[in-house]
This record gives structure tokens, sequence and C-alpha cells, in this order.
């Protein structure tokens, strides 16, 4: 079983560009940093607690790795083009498991969650705000789950779930959570706790 983080390195120009303007590429990379970080600790804090066995911790990553990447976590490059075609080949190097975001960190008690569930047989989903889903568990790999599914779009988190249940899965949903693309979210996770919360009111007075 696997708890796996699917990421960009944290690199101006790299990420968060949806945040450009009106942040700069700098500050849009801080707050993807900030981000990670709390997930990270979210993955720690989760596979800590000694019910779930043996949890092996990933980062499944675009780019290059570095001292962000914490002791105790496999480093395993993505493969493909889009988004869905990353997360099949993920699973399939990976084997049964949960993948989840870098920039949900508020969900992260609920990752425990997700492994039970994944653990019963069961897939997991979880649906994001803006239309897709911050996190997906599977029982058992199959590249059908994510064939053709458009990625990006407002209605992405809905047709993982649907072609979940038309391959016959037995799929559980997560609460939903609100992803980080744009200012406004940037404002709406300033108020939570945490480094990205610290970091995200830090940018936007700047901003002021």
């Amino acid at each position: 079983m696997h708890l796996t983080i699917i990421a960009k390195t944290p690199e101006p120009g790299r990420v968060k560009t949806r945040l450009c303007p009106p942040c700069t590429p700098q500050q849009a990379a801080e707050v993807a940093a900030a981000a990670l970080a709390d997930t990270l600790d979210a993955v720690d804090a989760t596979v800590a607690d000694a019910q779930w066995g043996h949890v092996r911790r990933v980062v499944l990553l675009d780019g290059r790795p570095g001292e962000w990447i914490p002791t105790g976590y496999d480093v395993l490059a993505q493969r493909g083009d889009e988004l869905g075609e990353r997360l099949a080949n993920g699973f399939d190097d990976l084997g049964p498991g949960v993948i989840v975001g870098m920039d949900t960190p508020a969900a992260g008690p609920w990752l425990g969650e997700a492994l039970r569930v994944v653990t019963t047989g069961c897939d997991v989903i979880g649906l994001a705000c803006d239309g897709g889903y911050w996190v997906i568990g599977l029982s058992a790999t199959n590249r059908e789950v994510f064939d053709g599914i458009t990625t990006g779009a407002s209605h992405t988190g809905l047709a993982q779930l649907h072609r979940l249940h038309r391959l016959g899965r037995p799929v559980r949903m997560l609460p939903m959570a609100r992803d980080l693309d744009d200012i406004d979210d940037l404002r709406a996770h300033a108020d939570a706790p945490g480094r990205l919360a610290a970091v995200a009111r830090s940018v936007l007075d700047r901003l002021d």
C-alpha cells in the first residue's frame, strides 16, 4: 500500500502559474512550496498511525527532486503527457494505494480514511470545488479508470466518479476540498492553519 503525493518541483515559472499576476513567479513558488510542505506533513501524520502497518510514502514528481523531500520518501518520476496518463502510469508503477494532490493540505485529516477504504477493497475519491478531484485511491489498478477522462475541466471529478461506477468498481466519496489555483483560492487558504496559510497571508500583504 502506498500514500503518494503527485507534485511539481516548486520552482518559479513551473508551479501555480494561474496566480501570476498578481503574484510574481517567485511568490507563486513560495505558495506551492508551503502547500507541498503541509501536504507532506499530512502524509507523515497519517502514516504514523500504527493501524496501517507499512505504508510506502512516495512523491510522484514532475521536475527535479530536492532537499524539500523528507527522508523516508521514495521519488518516482511522472510519466506521460496528460494528468490522467500520469495517474494511470503512477498506479501501474506503485500498485493499489492512494494518490493525493499537493495543494489541498487542509483535507489531510481525511487521508487515513482514504487508506482505510482502499484496504477494504473499495476505491475512494474526493472531489474539489473547482470541478476536479483532490484525491483518488484504487484498490486494484486498471488503466481504464483514467482512459479518456478530460482533466482540468469543470466536470473532471464527476466524470472520474462516473467512470469508476461504469467499470463496476465500488467507490466511496470523501468530503469536497478547495483546490489552490487562483488568487481567490489563495485568499481562502489564508484563513486556515499551517505554513500555507502563513505564506498566503505574507504574499497577500505584499500585494496590497
